[in-house]
Formats: C-alpha cells, structure tokens, sequence
C-alpha cells in the first residue's frame, strides 16, 4: 500500500487501533535505530580478534543494511527503510555528525601540530603530495574511459585527491594503542604527521567543496571566490574573536565560584547552541554545516577542565547512538552491484593500488630521508593509509555534489575499508618493535651497588598520598638512595574521543615517555589537572626525599594494559610489582568505622575492568606481585612531622613461599623507625624448613620494640581469632602472603576477591575500614630466557 509523504504522522494510533507502527517516523526511526545498533555491535565483537577498529565494523554494518545485502530483498528493504524516511534518517545522522565533527575539533589540538618536529612535517606533505599526483593520473585514466564527462576535471581531480591522501586520525590512534606502538618512534611520528594531515584534508575539502558548490543560476567562478572568501573571514572570526570568548569560558569554569555548577550547566548549553549556530553560518555561506563545527571546536582550549565536562556530556550518546545511524545512511546510498562488468572491477583494483602506492610509497620514501630503518619506514607507511570517517564525509559531500556517480562512489567507499582493515596485519607482519633500545638500556645501568626497583601502578591522584607513605614505610633511610621508584599512571583507552584528546595532551607535554624528577626544575606544564597533580606529588617526594623517582603514564585498553605493566617491569627490572586493588576507600568512611567489602558509603568502584587486569598481571607478571589495599594509609609521610607515632604494622604468617616473601618485606618495614611491627605465626600441623628458618633469621633482626607472636588457634577458630587480633591491635597496615597455608576453617572460605587469597579476603571482609592491606605474591626471580616481547609497552 502505497502512502502519502504529507499525510505521514510523528507517531501511530497503536496497533490494536489498527495503525501499524511502521507507517510512522517516530516507531521506524527507533526500529531503524536499534537495528543499526545491533548490527554494528556485532560485528565489533565478530572483529575484535582480528584487533580492527570499530570503524571497519561501522562501514561494514551500513554496507550490509543497504542495497548491497538487505536492499536484495525488496520487500523488506522498503519495510524497514522505505523512501520516506531517508530524509528522517538523514537528518538525525547529520546532527550526529555535526555534534562529531565538534568533538573531532576538540581531539586536534593545533599547539601538539605546531610542536611537531620538521621530519612530522615532511612525512606528513609527502603523504599528501604523492597521493595527489596519483589522483589527477587516475582522474585521468577516468577521463579517457568515459566517466561523466560532465564532470569538471578539477573538482573530480580534488575530491578523488582528498579521498586518496586522508589519514584518519582517531583511527590511527586506537591502532597504535592497540599494537602498543603509541610510544615507539613510528607511533609518535604517525601521530604527529597524522594530525597535521587531518587539518590539511579539511583545508582541501572546504577548497573542494566551495568549487563545487555552484550549481543554480547564479552558479559561476565569482561565486566560488565568494564562497572562499567567506569561509576565510569566517575562520578567521572564529580563530580571533570566538576563541578568546571560549578561552574567557573556560577560565571561568575552571574558578571555584559557589554558583560554579549553575555556570558549568550554562556554558555546556551555550556551547552546544555555539556547535549548531556555528554549522549553520557554514551552510549559509555554501560549503557545509560540518566545517563550522569543526572550526567551532578548534577554538576551545585544550589544556584546561572545561574540554573534558564537554565530551563527558555528549560523546556517549554521539559516538554511540547517532554516529552509527550515518554509517547506515552511507550504506543505503553504497551498492556493491553497480559495480558491474571487468572495466569497472579493474578500476576498482587501481584505485587500492593507486591508494596504497601513493601513501606507502611517499611516506617510506621520505621515512627513509629522514634515516628511519627501512622497516619502520614501511609500517609508517601503511599506519600512514589508514581511512575513517572523514574519508566517508569526504565521498558523501562529493556524490551530493553530483561529483561522483553511484558506481564511483561504492569504488571508494571499498577502498576506504579496504585499505583500513589491511592496515593491522600488515604492521604486525612487517615490523615488530626492536629490542635494542631495551638492551642498551640494560648495559647503561649502573650495578655496582644493589638497587631496590619497585613498579607502583597509579589509577588516579588519590592513589599517590598512600603510595608515598607505603613506599617510605617499607624502606629506611640507608635503603632510600638506592631506590628506584617507577611509577605508572594508569589510563584506560577507549573509543571516546577524550581518549584520543588525552593521547594527544600525553604527546604535547611528552608523555607517555618516562620522565624523571630527579633534577630540579624539570616540572612540565599541566596537560590535564589530574596528570599535574601526579607528577607534581612525585616531584616533591623526590625533592624531600633521596628517592629516584620516576613518573610514566601508560595508555592502553585495558584487556592489554596487563601486558604494558609486565613488560614495564622486565624493562625496568622491578623486583615488585605495587597494583592498586580496584576499590577506594574515602576518607568519610571515617577510621576504625564500618565494615564490608564495598557496600559503604566511603568506598568507590574505579571499575571491575581493573580487577582484570590485577588478576591477569598475577598470572603473568615474571617478578613478585603486591596488591595494595588503601583503608586510610594516605596520612603524613612516616618522615614526616605528622607522623608523630610510630606506623603499626602486622604481618601474618601461615607458611608459604608468599609468607616468607611477606615476612622480609615486613622485616624490611622494621628497619625503619617510624615503623612498629608485629609477627603473628598462626601455626600448623607441620611445618616447612624453609618457612623455619626465615622464622628464626627475622626473630635476630626484629628490634626490642617489635613483636613476635606465635598463636595455637582450635581449627574451627582460625577466622574468628585472626579476624578478632587485627581489629584489636589496631594496625594501621597489615602484610600477608597471598597463596600462604590454609589451617583449620580458613579452607572452607569462599574468598570474593581471590586476588587477595583468603587471608586478605577474610580481612577485607571483616576488619576496620582504617586496617589497609598489603597481599604479597612470590616470584622466584629467574630470568625467564628467549620469551619473545608481545609489543612495545605504552608507557
């Protein structure tokens, strides 16, 4: 049954009125919705083995919801995307892609571009240049072929070299993370040249698109001049005027004003009214409502907190929601059948040829100028020819300018998937980070005198007061000057654009490489205040202190950030491990108050996904492995005046090698004056040599003042009495081994959190929020031999 557009209403009657649902805008748009959704998610998940990014899964969804597959069956093609609706569709894609391109705007930060060394530069021109000389010979090939003739030569020529020389940066990024190659020389020259080839291709697109535009009757040559120059004074307005204005936002956000969150809330309106208005003076002017958007995020600073309250309000629901709805609207318009005969199938083959040679090619060839080995050159090369979204907006804008034809346009939009799947592979095929700067590192290092390495893990500022003290409780002054402390800032990587935006701010302020505060006046601008604080904590200790310190921050997804953690430490050689347990306990719990194990007020989630990654850093890490639990170990320093009396510290002893690793580190704590330690032996039915004699060696060393207690506990007992001791004693910090002895009803315990062990789980579980806990896990230390790095770490 046919229907009548004028007559189509926002919603239906129901169903049981006899309206069907799907004769209205509203129903369809949900259906078609979550139809899009559900595919696109799946087939993330169908690729996440091969490491693709979520684009590829986003084409291939809009591809396969069109003509190319769905659109085979007519029937229910016109069901579920009738012609009415496209316009619908279209419509709610572009406000998602409109409110996109803002955030895309915010990602680049043009002080990291202007930062970028000369040889970012040249990469970056050569692998637009060469790419472009390859488009006007296919644009000529074209030609002679017959291809739409009524074509001008120059706007095919600048649509076909823009399509053929954009490197999407986004993408890029989350490939780097994902081969752990962020922080290689090939990952940060990409970086860089990727970011300056970003604002290039919007600089040809608007070109492109202004040259284009004329199609009515006032269309000429004059116009196109207006068009320019009237996008120049409207970037140039932006870039001048709007930018102090967003500037003056900003700081005003960032002041802690009582009637600050009525003004956030304001503001982030404004702002988004400021995205819109700015799309829509673009489209007034004739090139397209993205590029105001785009601009419009250009103007916001990047270095304070009012560009991350932004994202966190819209990129969810942009990158989540909208954003897939125009890959669908992409894939209605691409079908793979117009691609039809030898002719056509040939010039589908030159163009991923032409695609891959020009960007490769110019890109290597410049790499090797440059004197990069040949085989990062190469992986630089096809890092450099990864597509995205800008490529799909690129093909849009150019088929709604009738210049290019159905046919032409499902050729590139198979180029752009084409050429961003291979990408991945290829690398990891070609080039494999090298081991040399590693080893080199090695034979540098000093070892004429022992040094105590420890890798302390960070996931916030609120981490580093308790690390600090830890780290001063378990070395005493002699130790200290031969300590080296690593510490990594956790930061987990995900598809949101604040991800990649913290990527680039790591990049400008030169992380994610290891800097060390060793030397005075080498603080570095804050790039975000949680980063400032970390590092600017760690510099002050290292002032204070005679303590080696150095700061990273290791950006990664968090089902591979156990991998930068391992191989971090084999680098560094730590001898421990300090991982962070996955739930914070605040101060407003009070000391000495509730119990549980996260159901108070006082304790905080950071994230189930960090329990992972603890778990699998246990299984996989080649040194020994400490959880630590913070229930309010973050006072004054034990150096410090704060810490009038001594720190009470227990360590509970079972039997194990865990135990014994734990009792050296307690006996380590002893050393230290400010520390009082206590060694409770619960003992068993039968005891172990090993387990004697690191007994009978810690019971010479432990000072007048420490404690040794040896407990005989009924079997039926075991919990109840140590649950009792440590809540009496009053420790301020209690030291167990993770996988020690199991005696009497410790054996029946289900433990919640087996990271912990039992003992660490029954404590967690039972004793005072102020008792934190330090659960040890033994390593042997043997040098595990001819084990083959699975990546560069990025840290």
């Amino acid at each position: 049954m046919s229907l009548n557009i004028t007559n189509i209403k926002t919603s239906s009657d129901g169903a049981w009125q006899g309206d069907n649902p799907l004769n209205s805008a509203f129903p369809l748009l949900i259906l078609q919705t979550i139809l899009v959704l559900f595919i696109t998610r799946s087939l993330a998940f169908l690729l996440r083995p091969l490491r693709q990014p979520r684009v590829i899964a986003e084409i291939l969804g809009g591809i396969l919801l069109g003509p190319s597959a769905l659109g085979r069956n007519k029937q229910i093609f016109h069901l579920v995307f009738p012609s009415w609706s496209t316009p619908i569709l279209e419509s709610v894609a572009s406000i998602g892609l409109l409110f996109f391109l803002f955030l895309v705007g915010l990602e680049l930060d043009l002080a990291s571009i202007r930062q970028s060394s000369r040889r970012a530069f040249c990469i970056a021109l050569a692998g637009i240049s060469l790419p472009f000389l390859f488009a006007a010979a296919v644009s000529f090939v074209l030609r002679r072929s017959g291809f739409d003739d009524e074509v001008p030569y120059g706007q095919l020529l600048l649509f076909l070299g823009v399509s053929l020389s954009i490197t999407a940066f986004p993408v890029l990024a989350r490939i780097l993370a994902e081969l752990k190659l962020l922080t290689t020389q090939v990952g940060q020259t990409a970086m860089a040249a990727a970011a300056f080839n970003d604002v290039v291709a919007w600089i040809l697109l608007a070109l492109a698109v202004a040259l284009a535009g004329p199609s009515g009757p006032s269309s000429g040559p004059l116009v196109s001049v207006w068009i320019l120059a009237s996008g120049l004074g409207f970037v140039a307005f932006m870039l001048v005027v709007v930018r102090r204005v967003m500037e003056w936002i900003a700081k005003k956000c960032s002041s802690p004003a009582p009637e600050r969150a009525f003004a956030d809330e304001a503001y982030i309106c404004l702002t988004l009214a400021g995205v819109m208005a700015s799309g829509f003076m673009t489209d007034l002017i004739g090139i397209h409502a993205i590029f105001g958007a785009f601009v419009f995020g250009l103007t916001i600073p990047k270095g304070g907190e009012f560009a991350g309250r932004v994202m966190k309000r819209i990129e969810d629901f942009v990158t989540g929601l909208l954003l897939p709805l125009y890959f669908a609207s992409s894939g209605l318009k691409t079908d793979v059948a117009k691609i039809q005969g030898a002719e056509a199938w040939g010039l589908l083959a030159v163009v991923i040829s032409t695609a891959c040679a020009g960007k490769i090619l110019g890109t290597f060839a410049v790499a090797m100028m440059c004197m990069m080995p040949a085989r990062e050159s190469l992986a630089l090369g096809v890092l450099m020819n990864t597509k995205g979204l800008v490529e799909l907006i690129v093909l849009n804008i150019g088929r709604e300018k009738k210049v290019l034809n159905d046919e032409m346009f499902a050729i590139l939009v198979l180029m752009a998937l084409f050429t961003t799947f291979m990408t991945t592979p290829t690398v990891m095929a070609i080039y494999k980070p090298s081991q040399t700067t590693r080893r080199r590192s090695h034979e540098l290092q000093d070892t004429s005198q022992p040094e105590l390495r420890i890798l302390a893990c960070i996931h916030s500022s609120r981490n580093v007061p308790s690390l600090i003290n830890l780290i001063d409780a378990t070395t005493s002054a002699a130790a200290k000057p031969t300590l080296h402390l690593f510490a990594i800032h956790l930061v987990e990587l995900t598809d949101r654009s604040s991800s990649i935006m913290m990527v680039q701010r790591a990049r400008r302020n030169g992380l994610p490489f290891i800097n060390c505060f060793t030397i005075p006046g080498t603080r570095r601008a804050a790039s975000s205040s949680n980063n400032y604080q970390i590092a600017a904590s760690f510099e002050s200790y290292c002032h204070a202190s005679r303590v080696t310190v150095h700061h990273s921050t290791a950006i990664s997804a968090l089902h591979s950030m156990h991998e930068d953690i391992c191989h971090v430490a084999e680098d560094k050689r730590a001898s421990v491990i300090i991982l962070p347990f996955h739930k914070q306990w605040t101060m407003s719990s009070g000391r000495g108050g509730g119990e549980g194990d996260g159901d108070d007020e006082g304790v905080e989630n950071v994230g189930n996904g960090w329990r992972v990654v603890n778990r699998r850093v246990l299984d996989t890490a080649t040194c020994s492995v400490a959880v630590f639990v913070d229930r309010g170990f973050s006072g004054g320093g034990v150096d410090s005046p704060e810490a009038a009396a001594a720190k009470k510290v227990c360590v509970l002893f079972f039997g194990g090698a865990d135990d014994r690793e734990a009792l050296k580190i307690g006996c380590g704590m002893a050393e230290n004056p400010a520390v009082s330690l206590t060694v409770i032996r619960f003992l068993g039915d039968s005891c172990d040599e090993s387990d004697e004699a690191v007994l009978s060696e810690a019971k010479v060393n432990l000072a007048a003042e420490d404690e040794y207690i040896e407990k005989k506990v009924a079997a039926k007992k075991v919990v109840e009495e140590l649950v009792s001791i440590v809540r009496g004693k009053g420790f301020q910090l209690v030291v167990v081994g993770r996988n020690g002895a199991k005696i009497g009803d410790m054996e029946e315990h289900q433990a919640d959190n087996p990271e912990l062990g039992t003992v660490g789980d029954i404590l967690l579980a039972s004793t005072a929020t102020g008792t934190s806990l330090l659960v040890i896990q033994h390593h042997d230390g043997k040098e595990m031999k001819g084990k083959e790095s699975v990546g560069e770490c990025s840290v």
